[in-house]
């Protein structure tokens, strides 16, 4: 159940993240999933790094979808044919 419900709320953070920053990125269902996902775990790096979070404490669903954008925008530049890899 936990699988589903960490799949669940990464398809959420996702959609927000693609929703943040729109733009033609023809992401299905699953990786707009492992893109909130992805953002989470950044997230979570990052904010213990920085000492928000202990090692026990969940990311919270602000840094997560923060995470996300870094992913996408990572993915932007990254991918051909999305708009920030064409700027470059």
């Amino acid at each position: 159940m936990h699988i589903l419900w960490t799949i669940l709320i990464g398809f959420a953070v996702g959609l927000i993240a693609r929703a943040i920053m729109p733009d033609r990125d023809d992401l299905n269902v699953g990786w707009t999933a492992t893109l909130g996902i992805s953002g989470a775990l950044l997230g979570a790096v990052i904010g213990r790094a920085a000492g928000l979070y202990d090692q026990s404490e969940p990311v919270g669903f602000v840094v997560s979808v923060l995470g996300a954008i870094v992913v996408l925008s990572i993915y932007r530049y990254v991918v051909p044919g999305t708009t920030s890899s064409r700027l470059g």
